[in-house]
């Protein structure tokens, strides 16, 4: 009859479907089944051939490791010398314990009959320690491998025999109590685990308490370091349902337990960083209620009581609550400008400035969209950009009256005038030509142009040069705008690749190129929207068709524009505030919008263009923008 041992596997493992029992004999006893009888299993109470420990424990699983006995040997007397040879080999051969003609049932017989012979007790001496060095291996693959504490097992029953008194088999017996009793402490842990009881504050015993002492009796074990990250990642989650309830003192305390769980980690401070960055949001948010509310009629009152909202939730200090704070008094003092206000500012000359709409804050997506027909790498990632302010924007291109007084004022030497040409539409070629005399006084065939036409033939300084003049009859800051404030405007809440949500453009959506249009000789675009004209084929006078959402007019056609920004290849590292992106002497800019003559994918609201600052041409203008 077959005498067993069982073995507690790891619950992870896949172990086949067999009786299950516990080998931790002192777990056995405690439980006072028969089978134990009150002793350890490999005390002398009983001979060998009558050891049985048999024990279960409900719940558990555990494997059954037969007690080892040693096969029958056979040896002829005179033959000692051959078999002891057979035993080295079966050494070298790593072949311990497995059949009759291993080392170990070899050793054992020529032991009993020459116990005094010292190449003998040398060969088993050095069975034994492989024995020994089998079974560590064993135990430090039981992470890993489902059958490790099984075959360390099994050496240990091989060793109970073959070595009973060897010292450093008893310390390694000693071992596999130490990794039982782990596999007992991690199912303890995990059962704490699953209850809610972490154990996270001092002197409170739980799931932590039974992994770290997990890990007292075996260190490495991989299960009970799973265990400790489950309780820190437990903590962590109760931090965050805190946060989510705008609890962040609740969160911090929690994340304080979660800080001396795994002290030399970084989890816990991470966690603390998403929780910032979360209170930063709900904060930034309250802040930007709070800025809408201040935009409608008698709404100081709510605002008031969103700062207070916000204050409770705020670190003191806070910068957002702070401008919040701000902004109430300058409207309780001062007023505000409201959303889609036109205003012109009034110049030293006594004269006024362009018109100007205010374009409301907020935030979007900016750049070409996923699956987005004939866009380029240059105009992605898609990115948030964020407006936290106001700002005011041209309503339409930068007219010749406008610029005419500006150059008129200041005796200013645009580029082209400088340069002594520029690019113009040539109706015979149907092409863009340059052409010598033509500069800011011209159409986009070379003609002098009305007061009402949107200036051309400008450069990316010309522009500035008039924002910074500008800015200087006024004492408001003008500027060329940002592309994320181009973008932005030309959306106006609008999330396809066009500004309009249809194919095809609506009725007088703006000039942009269209099959029913002609030029003066009856030329057609190759490349233009199907069913769609606007009765121009250059240029029309700057406002003449209905603005978006924004009440601004001609961003996606007409003429393309300038903005302030250096050209960048794509956005990563863009800034995620709209401010423009700007590389200090930098050559080539960028240019938004559609024009007279672009082709359709070129008046999608992410497209995008590089070019040299100086270039003038017939379809190139610009707009500008102010702070509020």
């Amino acid at each position: 009859m077959a005498h067993h041992r069982r073995v507690t596997a790891p619950r992870t493992f896949m172990t086949p479907p067999r009786t299950r029992s516990l080998p931790l004999l002192a777990f056995a006893c405690a439980l006072a089944l028969a089978a134990c009888d009150g002793k350890r299993a490999d005390q002398a109470a009983t001979p060998d051939s009558e050891r049985n420990p048999l024990v279960t424990i409900t719940g558990e699983e555990a494997v059954v490791v037969p007690a080892w006995q040693p096969p029958p040997v056979m040896i002829a007397t005179g033959e000692e010398p051959a078999v002891l040879a057979e035993a080295k080999q079966a050494l070298e051969e790593d072949r311990l314990f497995g059949g009759p003609r291993d080392a170990v049932p070899l050793l054992l017989e020529l032991s009993a009959r020459a116990p005094d012979d010292a190449d003998v007790k040398r060969t088993h001496a050095r069975a034994i320690a492989l024995l020994i060095a089998q079974g560590d291996a064993a135990l430090g693959r039981m992470d890993a491998d489902p059958n490790g504490l099984v075959h360390a097992h099994e050496v240990g029953e091989v060793g109970r025999t073959a070595a009973p008194e060897d010292p450093s088999m008893r310390e390694y017996l000693s071992r596999i109590d130490r990794a039982d009793q782990s596999v007992q402490l991690d199912h303890r842990g995990e059962r704490e685990l699953q209850s809610g009881r972490l154990g996270e504050a001092p002197g409170d015993r739980g799931a932590l308490d039974y992994f770290r002492e997990a890990l007292e009796r075996r260190p490495g074990d991989a299960r009970a370091a799973q265990g400790i990250a489950a309780v820190e990642s437990a903590l962590i989650r109760r931090a965050e349902e805190r946060a989510a309830q705008n609890d962040f003192d609740g969160a911090e305390q929690w994340l304080k337990f979660a800080d001396r769980v795994r002290p030399t980690m970084t989890t816990a401070e991470d966690a603390r960083a998403r929780i910032a960055t979360q209170r930063r949001a709900s904060v930034d948010a309250m802040r930007d209620k709070g800025m809408a509310v201040l935009m409608r009629e008698n709404g100081l009152p709510e605002a008031r009581r969103t700062l207070s909202d916000m204050l409770r939730i705020a670190p003191p200090g806070d910068p957002a609550a702070a401008e919040l704070r701000t902004r109430i008094d300058q409207v309780a003092h001062y007023g505000l400008f409201r959303p889609g206000q036109v205003f012109t500012d009034a110049l030293r000359s006594g004269a006024r400035g362009p018109q100007m709409v205010v374009v409301p804050h907020g935030g979007f997506s900016m750049g070409a969209r996923e699956g987005e027909n004939d866009a380029s790498s240059s105009e992605r990632p898609l990115h948030y950009v964020r407006f936290d302010r106001g700002f005011a924007m041209a309503r339409t291109e930068t007219t010749v009256g406008e610029f005419r007084r500006f150059v008129q004022a200041t005796n200013y030497k645009p580029r082209a005038v400088r340069r002594g040409h520029s690019t113009v539409y040539d109706e015979r070629s149907g092409t863009l030509a340059r052409r010598s005399g033509v500069d800011w006084r011209h159409d986009y065939v070379g003609q002098l142009a009305t007061d009402a036409m949107p200036v051309l033939h400008v450069s990316a300084r010309d522009a500035e040069a008039y924002a910074h003049w500008l800015s200087q009859q006024t004492g408001e800051r003008y500027a060329l705008p940002s592309e994320a404030q181009f973008e932005y405007a030309e959306r106006a809440g609008s999330q396809g690749s066009l500004a309009w949500s249809s194919p095809i453009p609506p009725r007088f959506a703006g000039n942009v190129t269209g099959m029913g249009d002609r030029s003066p000789t009856g030329r057609r675009w190759r490349n233009a929207f199907i069913g769609y004209a606007d009765g121009y084929w250059g240029p029309a006078p700057a406002g003449i068709y209905p603005g978006n959402a924004f009440g601004l007019h001609d961003l996606s056609g007409n003429v393309s524009e300038w903005v302030a920004d250096c050209w960048h290849d794509g956005y990563r590292r863009a800034p995620a505030d709209g401010q423009a992106w700007v590389n200090p002497g930098c050559r080539q800019r960028v240019i938004r919008g559609g024009s007279w003559v672009s082709a359709p994918a070129q008046v999608r609201s992410a497209w995008r263009l590089s070019t040299d600052g100086d270039t003038t041409n017939a379809r190139l203008g610009f707009r500008l923008v102010r702070e509020l």
